[in-house]
């Protein structure tokens, strides 16, 4: 096989440094199944892990991408066969395993999900590891008791990658999505997206935050952490549902315990790279039906491998939104 590029970080002289090299079939870390990569996707951990912003990759060097799609070159595995269409997020991918930013990968048939009907695999990338968060999350809560007709639904972050699909999906679901942003110019993306009401951060009072406040969300899905979870918490319906999935604002939780044994608030923990092959076929299966995202094209952008080292920057200074999708295939 042919030399082929990929997306390769280094710690080098105690800096982490990343790079488009050419790479060999050789060299990737082991695996029952060879894919051609059609497309890999950005996400908050990737732009963390290729600029050394956050200590994510455990070993160097390895090829960048937490995400991958494409189709099943060569496989010893009897569960996959040649030509098979395979989505693969999580694990070690693209942290202590050669990761999607690269035209071929090679993983453990282990960590692989079949392309359900009803996605191409472009579509598949446009979700990622962004939408099967969130897909997770609205499986974890809906499990949890969470309906439509329980009460408005919060998504904090929301014009992220994981807030845009979050909406979206909750929306086409028949909830009532209220999204918090901290981007006053964004209220026409958000509501585009199915948001029914805008909530601003900066209107919000975190430095006075009650042990409980008035009785609000019957969900939520949260991409911030500290303070503003803290807040959601004391917010919470009584028997609500909250999702923590993210800590784009901060890793700290600072609260009580009122919430949760006067109002039975459940605090969900959504975890999407350990999660089992069950649980990710069910997310996924529901991912490409009724919870399929309606708007999938309209917070889309598509770059090729040469151009992630903006997209980084622009992700990493809080000025992208939606989800961008790395094209690898011709």
């Amino acid at each position: 096989m042919a030399n082929f590029k990929a997306y390769r970080i280094y710690s080098e002289e105690g800096k982490i440094q990343a790079r488009l090299v050419e790479a060999t079939l050789g060299e990737l870390d082991p695996g029952e199944v060879v894919i051609k990569t059609a497309f890999s996707s950005v996400n908050f951990k990737d732009a963390l892990a290729a600029t050394g912003a956050g200590k994510i990759v455990r070993r160097f060097p390895c090829i960048g991408g937490v995400d991958a799609c494409g189709t099943v070159a060569s496989s010893t595995d009897a569960r996959f066969k040649q030509g098979d269409p395979v989505i693969c997020t999580g694990f070690d991918l693209g942290v202590a395993h050669d990761g999607g930013y690269s035209e071929y990968i090679r993983v453990p048939a282990g960590w692989l999900v079949a392309l359900p009907k009803g996605l191409t695999l472009f579509e598949a990338m446009a979700l990622g590891t962004a939408g099967f968060t969130a897909g997770l999350a609205v499986e974890r809560m809906e499990h949890d008791g969470l309906k439509p007709g329980n009460g408005p639904v919060i998504v904090t972050g929301a014009t992220g990658g994981v807030g845009s699909l979050a909406i979206d999906i909750l929306a086409g679901a028949g909830y009532r999505v209220t999204a918090l942003t901290g981007k006053s110019g964004e209220v026409d993306y958000l509501k585009g997206l199915g948001a029914q009401e805008v909530l601003l951060r900066g209107s919000l009072e975190l430095s006075k935050i009650k042990p409980l406040d008035k009785a609000t969300w019957a969900g939520a899905v949260d991409n911030l952490g500290g303070d503003v979870l803290a807040w959601l918490a004391a917010t919470m319906q009584v028997g609500g549902t909250l999702a923590s999935i993210g800590l784009a604002a901060s890793h700290t939780l600072n609260t009580t315990v009122m919430p949760f044994i006067l109002r039975g608030v459940s605090l969900l923990g959504v975890d999407s790279v350990n999660a089992s092959i069950a649980m990710r076929q069910k997310v996924w299966q529901r991912l490409a039906s009724e919870l399929k995202p309606r708007h999938l094209s309209d917070m889309c952008t598509t770059v090729a491998l040469e151009q992630l080292p903006a997209v980084f920057d622009k992700l990493l200074k809080g000025q992208a939104r939606g989800r961008t999708v790395v094209k690898l295939a011709g």
